[in-house]
């Protein structure tokens, strides 16, 4: 079955020339675009010719892809809107994309500008290319959806993708932190280790002594593993920041209770929980807000 094309769709409370600006101009589209990180035009000798440019992509460990297009621009329709033709590709094995067309479209509207997108390319690679498009095409329609509302933040609200960028790549970041820090903690300790410290602890606050200690230990264990899984496929993250803002002063008062001296033994609870609540707290005020690409619509009206 063939694949769909990649389509997004955006409602921007902004004026269809200010968006035209914000996303033919270069340095204002690598700005958002997190698909490029550099956008250069080339020189043409009329303005009825394509405009010719390079581009390239970070695509990390100092590694980047660069690339050609070429786009036409039609304005001033009947209908007040404007449509931008696309034409791209890369040499460099490196990409998964060998050649590719779609179009921007500008549509004026009583409350400002709807802008969308609709994509498509070849790959590279064959067969095996085809299979690892199955992942990668997801994450492109990702990227490009996240975009999109990026750029209708900064148009709307005034705040930089760079900021944005910031913001959701440190929540992103903290998030990862966090599921790493249940998951290992639930499991290692108190799965895998059965730590003697973890029943001592759980005995002291509780009546609870021997193998049955040891088993609510695995269970409490279990319940940690699926904090952590939670941490990663729950998209409120800001609830679960709130939350750990309350947990983790719990947790560090249960701990001393139970066991006092553990206050003074190297990498204690106190600076332990200590650490990760302040985590808690600039995760709580960084995701508030964020750009997300849920935002956008993703298929066309009248295709299923």
């Amino acid at each position: 079955m063939r694949r769909k094309p990649i389509y997004v769709e955006i409602p921007i409370r902004a004026d269809v020339n200010e968006v035209w600006e914000k996303t033919q101009t270069p340095e204002y589209h690598e700005q958002w675009d997190l698909r490029f990180s550099s956008i250069t035009y080339l020189p043409k000798k009329s303005e009825a010719e394509p405009q010719s440019f390079l581009y390239e992509t970070n695509v990390g460990l100092g590694l980047k892809v660069a690339g050609w297009g070429k786009s036409i621009g039609t304005h001033n329709k009947t209908d007040g809107s404007k449509t931008s033709s696309l034409h791209f590709g890369t040499d460099q094995k490196i990409s998964p994309i060998r050649e590719g067309k779609g179009y921007w479209q500008y549509i004026p509207d009583d409350s400002g500008t709807t802008f969308l997108t609709q994509y498509d390319y070849d790959v590279r690679f064959g067969a095996f290319g085809r299979i690892f498009d199955v992942i990668f095409h997801p994450l492109m329609g990702w990227a490009t959806a996240l975009s999109f509302d990026v750029l209708k933040r900064w148009l709307e609200k005034g705040e930089t993708p760079r900021t944005q960028y910031l913001r959701f790549f440190s929540v992103v970041g903290i998030t990862l932190l966090f599921f790493f820090v249940w998951f290992y903690q639930g499991l290692v300790p108190k799965i895998i280790g059965i730590h003697p410290q973890e029943v001592a602890m759980l005995s002291q606050l509780s009546s609870i002594q021997g193998a049955t200690a040891k088993r609510m230990v695995g269970f409490i264990g279990l319940l940690e593993i699926l904090i952590a899984l939670i941490w990663l496929f729950y998209r409120k993250k800001q609830h679960l920041f709130a939350l750990q803002i309350f947990i983790f002063p719990a947790l560090t008062l249960a701990t001393i209770m139970a066991q006092p001296s553990s206050a003074v033994h190297p990498f204690n609870p106190i600076t332990f929980n200590a650490s990760l609540w302040v985590l808690s707290i600039i995760g709580y005020f960084l995701s508030i807000d964020l750009p997300s690409a849920r935002s956008c619509k993703r298929t066309r009206k009248g295709v299923s």
